[in-house]
């Protein structure tokens, strides 16, 4: 079985699972494991624990069952296939990728899968994010990256949210690069992975700021939506859900 025909399968398990309820998930419980990407240069990992926390909030809030124990993946690794959701982090400049590196990760977005961009530096036209457009400029012919609307399937694939949230509010919105009806490659600048630390004591690793704990809820939330995203697609597009997120939206 190729990637996209198994994702197209686990979205079409999942959708059936979570219509029921309306993004309520209900039923068996699905496996999920989410890869770190590594890179040359910069800190590919500015907050070890946030993923560990990011988690432990999904395996609450819904069905899915995860693994906390996040793989270390290079770009250019014939292992990336084997995730649905690849976590892209720094705080800092980094090296440019080899064709190699775009080559195949071009393909696993083509494929099916996924890549969640958080830029951790906290503040506008930092190295990372000097770096990661010049790394994706081109990167799936025809494709560009561009502002998410607020309709977009991201803000409703578990919980409806409005804003976006993290450990400070560089961007107000979500940017990303589609390909066909998906958004595989969705890029937050306001470090959730702040938002999400804990220290080995429980506490969290920084405030948030200017929102507050309301702001740190809406990483979570957007978080969450996205591990959904990832596994689901676009199925709250479908008709029969628009009533209900109609409904809450009121």
């Amino acid at each position: 079985m190729n990637r996209r025909r198994f994702l197209g399968s686990l979205a079409a398990a999942l959708a059936t699972e979570l219509a029921p309820r309306c993004g309520f998930a209900v039923g068996k419980k699905t496996q999920l494991v989410i890869a770190r990407a590594v890179y040359s240069g910069g800190n590919p990992e500015p907050h070890p624990d946030a993923l560990r926390r990011l988690i432990w909030e999904v395996v609450l809030r819904t069905s899915v069952e995860a693994d906390y124990e996040f793989p270390e993946v290079r770009l250019d690794a014939p292992e990336l296939f084997n995730w649905p959701l690849v976590y892209l982090t720094g705080d800092r400049e980094f090296a440019p990728w080899s064709e190699a590196q775009r080559s195949n990760l071009r393909r696993y977005l083509t494929l099916g899968g996924t890549l969640l961009v958080d830029d951790a530096a906290g503040r506008p036209a930092s190295g990372f994010d000097q770096s990661f457009r010049r790394e994706v400029r081109g990167l799936i012919p025809g494709s560009a990256l561009k502002r998410l609307g607020d309709e977009h399937s991201i803000f409703r694939s578990y919980y409806l949210v409005r804003g976006v949230g993290g450990r400070v509010i560089v961007s107000p919105f979500l940017e990303g690069i589609d390909v066909e009806d998906r958004t595989p490659v969705i890029y937050c600048r306001n470090d959730l992975g702040g938002a999400w630390a804990r220290d080995r004591l429980g506490r969290w690793s920084y405030a948030c700021v200017p929102g507050g704990e309301p702001q740190r809820l809406a990483a979570f939330k957007l978080g969450v939506n996205t591990v959904l995203y990832a596994m689901t697609v676009n199925y709250k597009q479908d008709q029969v859900h628009a009533p209900f997120i109609r409904q809450r939206m009121r």
